[in-house]
């Protein structure tokens, strides 16, 4: 299936590092964000799992739950925690998905569904499109999604952006600018009128543009 932004996560019962989950209910009524990988003992992945560890904390106090999902066992995945730890000193404690089946891979489109049914035999190379982060918040709904290659190391900090604004957003009818961090100005959203932006923002905005009418990020 081809999942675009605004569709409803699709939910599915897993075993992980931690045990059982049940997707949507294990995502609750907060946020997640879900990255996946195409192969155990991987490079580029290895690094990618010890650095989203060292954010954890970032996540949790956003009200963001993470897990990690890669073609692979469980069992793999336990042993594969020990090299992340002694590779980057730090280890995920956020719970990691068994894929050996293909079925949550496929049913995201990440994987072709007449790609072989088992993840034994099968390569990095081959699940190379195995390497997505999707944003999905309390709704269950994707709110953003970004694909890698596998040659290229995600950059969980923009990830962590992205989420500042996606809550921002959510909660106040404002867009956020190119290269927005924490804490900026921010742009009134042109269905707002002049009129409801004057209640909105009583201390006015600036506008280069008539289009385009900035103000302080809301508290």
């Amino acid at each position: 299936m081809q999942l675009r932004l605004g569709d409803i996560a699709p939910d599915f019962t897993a075993l992980t590092t931690q045990g059982t989950i049940h997707f949507h209910e294990w995502i609750g009524n907060g946020w997640a964000v879900l990255f996946s990988h195409p192969k155990d003992f991987t490079p580029v992945c290895t690094t990618e799992l010890g650095y989203m560890a060292r954010l954890e904390a970032e996540f949790a106090g956003r009200n963001v739950k993470v897990i990690g999902l890669s073609v692979d066992a469980v069992a793999d995945h336990a042993r594969w925690l020990g090299d992340i730890l002694e590779v980057t000193g730090h280890r995920p404690s956020y719970p990691l998905i068994g894929d050996p089946r293909l079925e949550i891979a496929q049913l995201y489109g990440m994987l072709d569904a007449d790609a072989a049914g088992s993840a034994d035999g099968r390569t990095a190379a081959d699940n190379a499109t195995v390497r997505n982060v999707y944003i999905i918040g309390p709704d269950k709904k994707i709110k953003a999604m970004v694909t890698y290659p596998m040659s290229t190391g995600r950059n969980f900090d923009e990830i962590l952006r992205v989420i500042d604004s996606l809550q921002l957003t959510a909660s106040h009818q404002v867009a956020t600018p190119v290269n927005w961090k924490q804490g900026e100005d921010v742009i009134i959203v042109p269905a707002v009128s002049d009129e409801a932006a004057r209640s909105k923002f009583p201390d006015g905005w600036r506008a280069p543009k008539p289009y385009l009418r900035i103000v302080p990020q809301p508290a």
